[in-house]
């Protein structure tokens, strides 16, 4: 059975609100990234005021929950709103299980990203489903993930 978390966008501030979330839940960042550390991507270039803001963060809140962020920049800070900066996050057990989850959902509503083998070794896709709300689907093989840590 999948997973659902809450992933939240920020506009250049995502790691001092989840400094504040970790000085209130306590706990330890497993992985905090910035969009400087990607690997370059073809036709991209991370602009300079780009490069020290969050890619991802993951925050364990109890056992079952994990709050998860990112700063938003480039092309994407233009749809940036705030109230309107969360998406829902789910965790799948299978690369089958992804698919399914992120066809059902998607049908009628927008897709912002295909599902796709991803450089940080996840099976990852996101959208808008027909109500406008922001779905994240991922699939972490245990194989690749190896071979990421």
């Amino acid at each position: 059975m999948a997973t659902v978390n809450v992933y939240l966008t920020f506009n250049g501030n995502c790691r001092e609100a989840f400094d504040f979330y970790k000085s209130v839940f306590g706990g330890e960042y497993p992985y905090i990234g910035t969009f400087g550390e990607m690997p370059p991507m073809e036709g991209k270039e991370t602009s300079e005021e780009d490069k020290d803001k969050i890619m991802h963060v993951a925050l364990p809140i109890s056992k079952e929950t994990v709050l998860m962020g990112s700063d938003t920049g480039g092309d994407w800070a233009s749809n940036f709103k705030a109230g309107n900066n969360f998406s829902i996050s789910i965790n799948a057990e299978s690369k089958e299980e992804a698919d399914k989850l992120f066809a059902g959902l998607s049908t009628g509503g927008q897709v912002t990203m295909a599902m796709a083998d991803t450089f940080w070794g996840a099976y990852f896709g996101m959208f808008s489903d027909q109500f406008g709300i922001n779905w994240m689907v991922n699939y972490d093989d245990p194989a690749k993930m190896q071979q990421h840590p």
